[in-house]
This record gives structure tokens, sequence and C-alpha cells, in this order.
């Protein structure tokens, strides 16, 4: 017989065991509120736009430093950043479900 997890010997980390106990999903709870079910998406928006704007924003910093020139790129990166933040939104929850007419 294969050892496995379960037929294992218990060693110093694995003494203590939890039952074995899976609590139903998360998305069974149908008995959220109104109030909070959009949150999750709010976050993931408001986490890609921050994203998009810090990370090409640090590249027109990085790429200002390394060319020695003034702040030129740093701007630059910040508005291809929020743009390409927004473009990410719209590809992800903005083109709708419908069929384009």
């Amino acid at each position: 017989m294969p050892l496995t997890w379960e037929n294992a010997p218990p060693g110093p980390l694995t003494r203590f065991r939890r039952p074995a106990y899976t609590g139903p999903p998360m998305a069974a709870n149908d008995q959220r509120s109104d109030r909070w079910s959009g949150m999750g998406t709010g976050w993931s928006i408001t986490s890609t736009m921050i994203g998009g704007i810090a990370t090409l924003g640090a590249l027109g910093f990085l790429l200002d430093r390394l060319l020695g020139i003034g702040d030129v790129f740093l701007p630059i990166g910040f508005v291809l950043g929020g743009g390409l933040g927004v473009y990410i939104i719209w590809l992800r929850y903005g083109r709708g479900e419908g069929d384009g007419s």
C-alpha cells in the first residue's frame, strides 16, 4: 500500500491533525446582503487602476533615471498606465454579454 498522509505514522509536525471537514463553498451562500455584493468587483477595478498607473509610472521613472533626462517619461508612464488600466477593466467587465447590437 502506498504511503499517503492518511496512513503515514504521525511525525512531529503532523501529530495533531484537524478533522477532514470541508465547509460549503462560498458561492453557495445566497444570504449575502445586496449592499456588499459588488465589493469584490470594486476592489478589483481599483487595484487594476492603481497597479497600471504605479507600474508604468515606475517604468517611466526608471527610464528617466537611466537616460539621465528630466521628468519626461514619468508623466507619460502615468498617463499610459491609466489608459492601460481602463483598457484592462473594459476587457474584463465592460464588454457586456450581448451580441453587440
